[in-house]
């Protein structure tokens, strides 16, 4: 078989965390007098972890100088360990993918910019522990998206050559991430951007439900 291993982002592909994204963003917002944020936004400036996302919610609530952002930070933390798993959802047909492949031996896993301790604890609520095969979140030693370190790394843990592993996100940033890495990467358009964005990137595929992701592993070319 040519691909042994699928790895998946988190937010936007393997769970739909926008409910507790937002809620988190918009009580530290609160905190500091701003208005709230909408799901709209909140899906365009998630993706390249959480100080980022704080700082894109900030300039958008008129912070352009980023006043708020020491202060901002520490809070949004404390306030995600309370909302991580608020309202969070596999997505349809997710959970027929993830059956299909590990019944044909191939290993799973999860890279995401999210904390460490928040990914698990998402992907364990959603989908049971030790059901994937490793999960890598943001940590000491361990480079954000899209810089390739955490794909190479899981290829590696996994015994996998990059060139073995199909690469799945939702988000430019993870397009770069799986092209750097050498990967043949696949977009999904149910997650928290377009089509038009990940067209950009020219990944291997682009799907609009898991279960397509069936028929690109049962191509000949696959094997």
């Amino acid at each position: 078989m040519k691909y042994t291993c699928c790895i998946f982002d988190l937010d936007g592909t393997l769970i739909n965390t926008v409910h507790a994204l937002n809620r988190t963003i918009d009580m530290t917002l609160a905190h500091f007098g701003c208005g709230p944020i909408d799901q709209a936004h909140t899906k365009v400036f998630v993706g390249d972890g959480y100080k980022e996302f704080v700082k894109r919610a900030l300039i958008y609530r008129g912070d352009t100088d980023l006043t708020l952002l020491e202060e901002a930070l520490p809070l949004y933390c404390r306030l995600f360990e309370d909302n991580c798993l608020y309202r969070i959802e596999a997505y349809q047909g997710m959970r027929e993918l993830l059956d299909w492949v590990k019944e044909r031996g191939m290993k799973i896993a999860v890279l995401t910019n999210k904390a460490h301790a928040q990914a698990v604890a998402c992907i364990e609520t959603v989908y049971g522990k030790g059901y994937f095969d490793l999960i890598t979140g943001e940590g000491p030693g361990m480079k954000r998206k899209p810089d390739p370190q955490g794909a190479l790394y899981t290829a590696r843990s996994l015994g996998a050559e990059p060139g073995e592993c199909l690469y799945l996100g939702d988000t430019n940033t993870d397009m770069r991430t799986g092209l750097a890495a050498g990967m043949d990467t696949v977009g999904v358009t149910w997650g928290f951007r377009g089509r038009e964005e990940l067209e950009e990137f020219h990944p291997r595929f682009i799907v609009d439900d898991p279960r397509e992701v069936i028929s690109i592993l049962e191509k000949p070319e696959a094997y």
